[in-house]
């Protein structure tokens, strides 16, 4: 099997850590130890992009400059990729009622990848589940409010990837009540956007955590691998179910303990099946994935949980510099 979605794309110009372990799933526990060999200085900057915390650590003499670029890329594409910030790109093709959009080179390309894993999935993830995501509400306004049948049926009618017209720079939606969310997918491609520009400056040690996607740029500057803690799903913040040491990596959780309430004792979570409409019930609580490029393992972390362990598995063993960790509703780390 041959992805478009897997080439790799062109390069585009400790109390918070604790916070970033309940939000991600993952927490890169070097970030927390000091690290010897090159003679340079680990400083990590904290910020909130893309309705998460993220944090940038860079082991880098005067790393300011660094810093402030990485911020005004997060910024910039915060402002373009938001579905629900006023005149983003996304934002406008929304509320185009069917009209033609023309939108930045960046966000087209994203959405390219992302029909891309539509296709590859059936649907199964689809950048059209708009309707759905702003139907159900899992932001922090959300007070346990269980959609309708007949609600999510109508939202349901609207996801449907093959509604969207992507041609050069301009998007048009066939369905004018269809909405566009590439939450599933574009803090993967903004990670990878960040480690192309810190490469393009010579950096060579750093970590990028966005909020469920850790991405690696080389080792330690002592030369060990950087150690990355998976979250086990329900437990207190930074309790580790194992961890992994990677380089020159992308680890991308996703899991039914982030965004989630419970009503009448049943779990209601945020990553949304397209065959029903309601919370993905796949026997799994978390997946992992581990990868080159962050914009795969955000897109397959999703795919594979809704798929469950044995299709996720299948999915993930045929394709070349991807592996996973699936962890099952009784925490058992398959």
């Amino acid at each position: 099997m041959i992805l478009h979605c897997m080439h790799k794309k062109k390069t585009i110009t400790a109390g918070i850590l604790c916070l970033l372990v309940t939000i991600t799933g993952l927490f890169p526990l070097s970030a927390l130890t000091g690290c010897a060999g090159k003679a340079t200085q680990k400083e990590t900057r904290t910020a909130f992009y893309l309705n998460t915390v993220v944090s940038i650590t860079l082991y880098e003499k005067n790393p300011d400059d660094l810093f402030d670029h990485c911020m005004e890329l997060l910024d910039s594409y915060d402002n373009m990729l938001s579905r629900t910030k006023e005149y983003s790109d996304i934002w406008n093709i929304n509320h185009s009622d069917g009209a033609t959009v023309t939108v930045q080179p960046e966000t087209a390309e994203l959405l390219s990848i992302a029909l891309s894993y539509a296709e590859m999935s059936e649907g199964l993830v689809d950048p059209t589940i708009g309707t759905l995501t702003t139907l159900w509400n899992f932001g922090d306004s959300n007070q346990g409010i269980v959609p309708s049948d007949a609600e999510i049926k109508e939202a349901l009618s609207h996801v449907d990837y093959r509604n969207v017209v992507l041609e050069g720079n301009e998007v048009t939606l066939k369905d004018p009540d269809a909405m566009l969310d590439l939450g599933f997918i574009a803090k993967g491609y903004i990670a990878d956007s960040l480690k192309e520009y810190l490469i393009s400056c010579q950096v060579e040690s750093a970590i990028i955590n966005l909020g469920g996607n850790v991405l690696t740029i080389g080792k330690r500057p002592d030369g060990t691998p950087f150690q990355v803690g998976v979250q086990k799903p329900f437990a207190d913040s930074g309790t580790a179910a194992l961890t992994l040491s990677i380089e020159d990596k992308s680890l991308v959780s996703s899991g039914n303990y982030e965004r989630y309430f419970i009503k009448d004792d049943v779990l209601y979570h945020h990553i949304l099946s397209t065959e029903n409409g309601y919370p993905a019930d796949s026997g799994l609580s978390s997946v992992t994935i581990i990868s080159e490029n962050s914009v795969d393992g955000d897109a397959l972390s999703t795919l594979c949980f809704i798929l469950g362990y044995e299709k996720g598995k299948k999915l993930t063993d045929s394709l070349q510099g991807v592996e996973a960790v699936f962890i099952d509703k009784n925490g058992t780390v398959l």
